[in-house]
């Protein structure tokens, strides 16, 4: 017998191959295949070719597999088995799973969302280890370029490959001490005020200071900081103002007072990104089901 020409098989010749052998028939094969008699003739011309054994002879009316077929039946099957399980990404059990998966969140996100996440995971996967890192305002490269696997941010990058999903619903306000002075009345109060701002760490600044500039309004800010989590004791024992997610006073900024921004400005959707070349990993998926699990807890989107 021949040696094997793997050049000569692929996915489709090898299921033409078991759906003959299955209906015993090359005429009954085509239709179950939805192609031509004469491609499945074809595609087993090539099998022989390949394989170095004629694979089906004439049978009467009809055709029988060789023994050499009958024998290779149950080896392709398995190949074929395996390349659809492959296809559907490696198995995954929570609680046999063992690598470490790195979401990007800026402070305000990662204290509200993530360590209900990782008491999840000690929980029903405690083989998963969580690495948080900054996200600032979010490139498509860092999920690209595997800085992490899953980003949660308001800001989504403009990129075809990066998926996107809803978590929760958001809006800014006005935070301030109550044992210092009471909430600003109007616009020019608020501005008049002295605040603490926020100017990320990689030089971003956050979509509010754009509004104020694009409507020519300014404020005096007197401290800025790099994150969320500065604002606290900044802010407490003084008269000042800090502008933030509403959705903060449920942990960082509970200790303060809050009211409505006096300006408009649009609420926000807090979003989960990843590459589109994780959508369809098991693993992957799981971890988004469980993020997207602890959101539907709290005010905002459901699931």
């Amino acid at each position: 017998m021949n040696s094997v020409d793997t050049f000569n098989l692929d996915i489709r010749a090898l299921g033409t191959f078991v759906a003959v052998l299955d209906e015993g028939s090359v005429s009954r094969a085509a239709v179950k295949l939805g192609v031509s008699q004469s491609a499945v003739s074809h595609t087993l011309d090539r099998l022989r070719q390949a394989l170095g054994d004629p694979l089906f002879v004439k049978s009467g009316r009809g055709i029988a597999p060789t023994r050499y077929a009958l024998q290779a039946g149950p080896h392709i099957r398995q190949i074929l088995d395996d390349l659809q399980s492959l296809a559907s990404g490696p198995p995954f059990s929570p609680d046999t799973a063992d690598f470490t998966f790195t979401i990007a969140a800026n402070d305000y996100q990662r204290d509200l969302l993530l360590p209900p996440l990782a008491k999840t995971l000690r929980q029903q996967a405690p083989g998963i280890r969580l690495q948080v890192i900054p996200s600032g305002i979010p490139s498509a490269d860092m999920l690209r370029k595997d800085v992490c696997d899953l980003i949660v941010s308001p800001h989504a990058p403009e990129a075809t490959d990066i998926m996107q999903r809803g978590l929760m619903a958001d809006r800014m306000v006005v935070f301030y001490d109550p044992s210092q002075r009471d909430a600003p009345r109007d616009l020019p109060e608020y501005l008049k005020a002295d605040h603490i701002a926020l100017l990320f760490a990689t030089g971003e600044k956050p979509g509010l200071e754009n509004t104020l500039a694009a409507r020519g309004l300014t404020r005096r800010t007197m401290v800025t900081v790099s994150n969320f989590s500065g604002l606290p004791e900044f802010l407490r024992g003084t008269d000042m103002l800090a502008t933030a997610p509403e959705l903060m006073s449920q942990h960082l900024l509970r200790d303060f007072a809050w009211t409505p921004l006096p300006f408009e400005f649009k609420p926000f959707t807090l979003l989960m990104l990843w590459h589109r070349r994780n959508q369809n990993d098991p693993a992957h998926r799981w971890l988004r089901n469980q993020v997207n699990a602890v959101a539907a807890t709290m005010n905002g989107l459901n699931p």
